[in-house]
């Protein structure tokens, strides 16, 4: 008998730090794509997972997906005891926990590894616990490896198991059968009195589930192994099945990964790699005939857009929840203590990757950047910084991804996700196409501290040019630029497009200026400026090219901001192409119109 239509199926994934929270898209992607039942998922996260994943699915906005979070910090107490050797740490002991972490009114789980990706529905294996007996629990697929035999190496001295014993990358476990058993006691006590003569755990959670289950035989149930197809070093998987169409779940459980050896990892990568790259959004399926009301409520309002007006597009986008995944890659910041912090705020999209690196030489401090990609290009900017030992050795910088969506530039969101998310007490608003002059981190704290700012609604601004050269020896100082600009290899930003930009900004004060000057706010200004980062958001209205940063200086200086120029400050913009927002705005009479009144809100 097959799972019931409409069944919630439940599932628990250990999830912990920025690395993880990206490799279990994949998994999620796979579940989501096979699916026919509402999932819940079960998330044992820390800090880190936790902020990533609940920013993720409220994003993501699938029907039938509920998620419920429980931190790590609340069950490493029991675990933390226990020597480990695994490169998991303290979070690869946490399915221990889960009689205890899950609500006690959870009766049954599928619990898997984040480097698990399946190749089928998941119900057919929830569907096995009908298959369990009233003393079985616990539901595992057998060891495809000969690690647990002893045999591996001459000093190798593994934990008891029985036989091959049992890999815990997939398991069914029943847990009120579990609770009623006493397992929290049950698998402390046959630890404890293994650790006395093993040391401490190799291979985590596994090695004390296979200790208590040779001591205890009749709480386990045998999953067929297509279950868990593992890749690891010494697996012997290929024994498990006579064709790949029989495979289930793929367990890469190497720390190699993707680049593990096996004669059919090729397909097992390809399957990996389809997920991998796969549009999330077109996971967003409703299962009809299950009532989902959440779901109905958000996709109401784009019902209610008619494709045939000639602002869809725009309307469409300021509705958009954009699917966001924060700390794409690994993060860290250690605050400073005299509280003047600065944050580079910037977007980009894939063909402004080249920037990064050159930003990050110019700018030594906290960073903030918001990529605008799709899957398949978020994977390409993921193997980019892994061949990049400049990005590589910055953790300062934190990439924020949000995925494709429509067709335009979502710029004032992409803006807001990456100011959001800052840790400093202020943010530095530019653009990924300018490059700050050298020093100019510490030239900003410095000045902060030295003027100790006592009003919020101040605004530094830092003075904008341009080169039309690719190849530019950047100035390293205020009198070489002044140089330059006077032999005309450099020109205040946009003076010969758009002069109202930056005109309120004065140059030819700014020329032999030595303090900060005040500057009255003109329609149209929208300089480069450092503020607090509790400055109001931008307006998500505006999506491509044209008015995004206008109005949000605009909406400053309305609730009462003073420009303030700072004289030894400055940035250049480095030559590039057009990207196709301007090409639009150039082109399209429409995309103008719908552009050229904010005021009226025609973009809205």
């Amino acid at each position: 008998m097959g799972v019931p239509k409409c069944e919630v199926l439940q599932i628990a994934i250990v999830c912990a730090g920025y690395n993880s929270s990206r490799s279990v898209v994949t998994l999620f992607k796979s579940l989501l794509f096979y699916r026919r039942n509402p999932l819940h998922f079960h998330m044992i996260a820390d800090a880190k997972a936790q902020v990533v994943l609940h920013t993720l699915f409220s994003s993501w906005n699938v029907p039938h997906v509920e998620v419920s979070f429980y931190l790590t910090d609340n069950l490493a107490a029991d675990i933390s005891w226990v020597p480990n050797k695994h490169y998991s740490g303290v979070f690869g002991l946490m399915k221990l926990t889960l009689n205890k972490a899950l609500p006690s009114s959870l009766k049954k789980v599928i619990v898997l590894d984040t480097d698990i990706t399946v190749a089928t529905d998941i119900a057919e294996l929830w569907n096995l616990f009908s298959k369990f007996g009233p003393k079985q629990y616990i539901g595992l697929v057998e060891n495809q490896s000969d690690w647990y035999l002893g045999k591996l190496w001459k000093s190798h001295r593994p934990w008891p198991a029985l036989g091959r014993g049992y890999n815990t990358g997939v398991i069914l476990i029943r847990l009120d059968v579990m609770r009623r058993s006493n397992w929290s006691q049950k698998w402390k006590l046959i630890a404890e009195r293994d650790l006395t003569t093993l040391f401490s755990t190799q291979l985590a959670d596994q090695d004390i589930i296979n200790a208590v289950i040779k001591q205890h035989p009749e709480i386990v149930y045998n999953l067929p192994c297509q279950w868990n197809v593992q890749l690891s070093d010494n697996t012997r998987s290929e024994l498990c099945y006579l064709e790949v169409m029989d495979l289930k779940a793929i367990h890469w459980n190497s720390p190699k990964k993707l680049k593990v050896k096996n004669k059919h990892v090729e397909f097992f990568r390809n399957l990996h790699l389809t997920f991998l790259e796969y549009d999330g959004n077109l996971l967003r399926r409703e299962l009809f005939g299950c009532n989902n009301s959440r779901y109905i409520t958000a996709s109401n309002s784009l019902s209610q857009l008619s494709e045939e007006d000639e602002c869809y597009e725009f309307r469409r986008a300021r509705q958009t929840n954009y699917r966001t995944h924060l700390f794409f890659l690994d993060h860290e910041y250690d605050p400073t203590t005299d509280g003047y912090d600065v944050t580079l705020v910037a977007t980009l999209s894939m063909d402004r990757l080249q920037m990064v690196e050159q930003l990050l030489t110019h700018w030594d401090g906290p960073v903030s950047l918001t990529l605008y990609m799709s899957d398949a290009e978020a994977q390409q900017f993921l193997s980019y910084t892994q061949s990049s030992e400049i990005i590589a050795n910055r953790k300062n910088v934190a990439y924020h991804v949000v995925y494709k969506e429509g067709n335009f530039y979502p710029v004032n969101f992409l803006r807001n996700v990456g100011v959001q998310h800052v840790n400093t007490p202020y943010v530095f608003l530019t653009d990924i196409d300018f490059l700050p002059m050298f020093g100019l981190y510490v030239y900003l704290r410095k000045t902060l501290q030295n003027l100790h700012p006592d009003d919020s609604k101040k605004a530094w601004v830092v003075p904008a040019f341009e080169t039309q050269r690719y190849r530019l020896s950047f100035p390293r100082s205020k009198a070489e630029l002044l140089n330059r600009l006077d032999m005309g290899e450099l020109f205040t930003f946009r003076y010969h497009v758009w002069t109202k930009g930056h005109a309120p900004t004065n140059f030819a004060k700014w020329r032999t200026a030595t303090t900060p000057y005040k500057v009255p706010w003109e329609q149209d200004f929208e300089p480069y400026i450092v503020v607090r980062k509790d400055v109001p958001e931008y307006d998500t209205r505006f999506v491509g090219f044209g008015w995004n940063k206008v109005s949000h200086i605009m909406e400053l200086h309305v609730i009462g901001f003073e420009f303030i120029v700072l004289p030894n400050a400055f940035i250049i913009h480095m030559p590039h192409a057009p990207s196709l927002d301007i090409a639009k705005f150039r082109t399209s009479p429409q995309y103008k119109k719908m552009c050229k009144n904010p005021q009226e809100g025609i973009c809205g």
